[in-house]
């Protein structure tokens, strides 16, 4: 593991029990040029992400759900992060839209079953996102990712980790 990989112990005072894990990841990083959804990712973006994927296992991030932009980046980035007996990710429109409302709808969608979601998408919104359930989180580059503590998907959310990996 890269020393830009931490961990980040929750500063919280909350109290009461924690049910839910949101994992806020922004796609790894892309070649430039081509069309927007079209651009896939670097050869720094598939070793980022590959080096994600180690880090969600030491996390013990293992979801239920998962939902991506459809942008071949995003879907690129998971492909190499995923745990390999994951969930089939969703594609939804409204990650690669990229406001917080619409990233928020997602999350308050999502069903009192699924314990673990994670969002793949893009800045703006990822960032943002983060940054409204903690502010110490001020910048989000490509490949950066989130674990939130949640008592359920429309309650704010604990930092319980962030990483920016660089395979």
């Amino acid at each position: 593991m890269t020393a830009a990989l931490r961990a980040v112990e929750g500063q919280s005072g909350e109290t009461g029990r924690v049910n839910r894990r949101l994992v806020l990841v922004r796609h790894a990083k892309a070649k430039q040029g081509g069309p927007d959804a079209a651009r896939e990712l670097a050869a720094r973006g598939v070793a980022d992400a590959t080096t994600l994927a180690e880090w969600l296992t030491e996390q013990d991030v293992v979801p239920d759900r998962v939902v991506l932009s459809p942008s071949v980046r995003t879907r690129q980035t998971w492909q190499h992060a995923a745990p390999p007996d994951g969930p089939e990710p969703e594609l939804d429109e409204r990650v690669y839209e990229n406001t917080v409302d619409d990233l928020r709808a997602i999350i308050r969608e999502t069903p009192d079953d699924v314990q673990t979601l994670v969002l793949v998408g893009h800045n703006p919104s990822m960032g943002e996102l983060a940054h409204s359930y903690d502010p110490t989180v001020r910048e989000y580059p490509t490949g950066a990712t989130a674990v939130f503590e949640l008592a359920d998907w429309g309650s704010p959310g604990r930092l319980t980790a962030f990483t920016v990996p660089r395979g």
